[in-house]
């Protein structure tokens, strides 16, 4: 078959926590006890802070009482004695802005820009964002989730900035905390950035710790098919081994582009670390959003 008859090529759209059976979601939904919600999510506003690349966030007014009576705008026509109005907003910003999700076309390597299963900007990036491993590709999340308390295994609020977190250490956090990471599991990382927010000076102090290339490797080997942390790159940063030859993030690279293990980040870990709560369901929904590189959230831990 030569190349003009070849059938097209079909790319893989999802990670494996796409391929979730209904007893495992069954298997998920039996791990809460109490039905204590936890919120793993902290509110966005206007001008909060972002990582440095990131458009600004923002949320701005579209219509409003006033701005429909001077712009002589009837949305039910004249018949309206009760003064009925509304009010809509447009929200301006990156999927990437607070709690979120990164889609597989988030993070690209290599001189044809590929991302996982070989997508490519050249043959799967439009004017209205990639057509492969977009947001709207992102599954649910309904899930075991496992808090690794690192700085609470310390005796630490929180990790200093840049502090690498290895294999070795995660292993002791989990024996410390009685949880064994099974195939199928979102495992969550907390470096206590979050417990700053939203001071920019405050977190500055505590920026972009997390865990290093051994970590993720531990960490796949579990069978995990997402993990996150409540910071916003994930892995430490800078890379304490970019490897040669030099990449500055080989964790995204491994588990994102490699392996389409889904990273959540900004994801609000102090609740859960105050009261101990180191296994619970994990619930994220994403916004099916084509041609997002990812979805923000509001993801929840029950137990």
């Amino acid at each position: 078959m030569d190349d003009m008859t070849r059938e097209p090529r079909t790319y893989r759209q999802a990670g494996p926590a796409a391929d979730q059976e209904p007893h495992e979601v069954l298997d998920a939904l039996r791990l809460p006890t109490t039905g204590q919600v936890f919120s793993l999510a902290l509110p966005r506003f206007t001008g909060m802070p972002l990582f440095g690349a990131h458009p600004p966030f923002q949320v701005s007014m579209y219509r409003t009482p006033a701005g429909l009576r001077g712009d002589g705008v009837e949305p039910w026509g004249p018949t309206n004695e009760v003064n009925l109005q509304y009010m809509a907003e447009v929200v301006s910003g990156t999927a990437h802005s607070g709690a979120h999700v990164d889609a597989l076309a988030h993070m690209t390597i290599g001189d044809d820009d590929h991302w996982y299963d070989g997508a490519n900007a050249r043959e799967h990036l439009g004017d209205r964002g990639p057509t492969v491993g977009d947001g709207s590709k992102l599954p649910p999340f309904i899930r075991r989730g496992i808090l690794l308390d690192v700085p609470g295994f310390l005796g630490l609020d929180a990790l200093d900035s840049h502090q690498s977190v290895d294999a070795e250490q995660l292993q002791q956090v989990a024996q410390a905390e009685g949880v064994t990471i099974r195939a199928g599991d979102i495992v969550l990382i907390r470096t206590g950035y979050l417990g700053a927010w939203p001071d920019p000076e405050k977190m500055a102090r505590h920026t972009t710790a997390g865990p290093d290339i051994s970590a993720a490797a531990w960490l796949l080997d579990q069978g995990v098919v997402a993990v996150g942390s409540d910071t916003e790159t994930f892995e430490v940063q800078p890379a304490p081994d970019p490897g040669s030859p030099a990449n500055p993030q080989p964790v995204h690279t491994l588990l994102l582009i490699e392996n389409g293990i889904y990273l959540f980040e900004c994801i609000y870990l102090e609740e859960l670390a105050r009261h101990k709560v180191y296994e619970f369901l994990f619930v994220a929904l994403p916004l099916k959003i084509a041609g997002t590189t990812g979805s923000m959230l509001d993801p929840v831990a029950i137990v």
